[in-house]
């Protein structure tokens, strides 16, 4: 499996796994998930998608979208300042251009079944790597994220514990909350597994 780092605006070779990062995210949060997203003709997008955020994608040495994470500096237009600030204790973020926000974040369980017990631990292991990786690359060194209590108890066993930004709240069918994440070299060494691969900063037309 290697980790790589897709602009939105990088079509031509990536379309095909940008393309099945939309589907993996409408199977996730529509169909296991019951989401209130938008999905047209099976790929599951919103106006954030619109604004040239980086995707985080774990691929598989098949050539699956394995898992995926959407990207966007802070500085503009979020999902959690724009959409669920009710999130923040203070209505608000408090943004620097060294915050990116992280969202759409979800790991493909049904590839667990062709495989050992630890994949989804390790893809979920590799994608935390990847977006402390991207992010320490592109010069952030903080990441804000709104996510539901069962993904922040996944952190936290991780060993990358959130920072809360208010308190949980209920959103659609889900109670979520939001907080805040280092990215520094301390936790992109304790996090990455064994093997990690990643094809961020070596390419200009893949790292953002």
């Amino acid at each position: 499996m290697q980790i790589l780092a897709v602009r939105a605006t990088a079509f031509g070779e990536f379309a095909d796994l940008i393309d099945s990062m939309h589907r993996l995210r409408a199977r996730v949060f529509r169909d296991r998930l019951n989401w209130d997203v938008e999905v047209r003709n099976g790929l599951e997008t919103d106006e954030y998608d619109q604004l040239d955020p980086t995707y985080i994608l774990a691929v598989s040495s098949a050539g699956a979208v394995a898992g995926c994470a959407r990207l966007l500096p802070a500085m503009g237009p979020t999902m959690l300042a724009n959409t669920f600030p009710q999130l923040l204790s203070s209505r608000s973020l408090e943004v620097h251009a060294c915050m990116v926000e992280s969202s759409r974040f979800c790991v493909d369980t049904s590839l667990a079944q062709n495989h050992t017990g630890g994949f989804l631990h390790r893809t979920t292991l590799m994608m935390f790597a990847g977006i402390i990786d991207w992010s320490i690359a592109s010069g952030f060194h903080e990441i804000v994220t709104a996510t539901d209590l069962r993904f922040e108890r996944i952190l936290k066993r991780a060993g990358w514990p959130m920072q809360r930004l208010g308190v949980p709240c209920p959103i659609g069918n889900t109670i979520a909350v939001a907080g805040t994440l280092p990215a520094n070299v301390k936790s992109f060494e304790r996090l990455r597994p064994v093997g990690y691969r990643s094809a961020i900063g070596k390419r200009d037309d893949v790292a953002a």
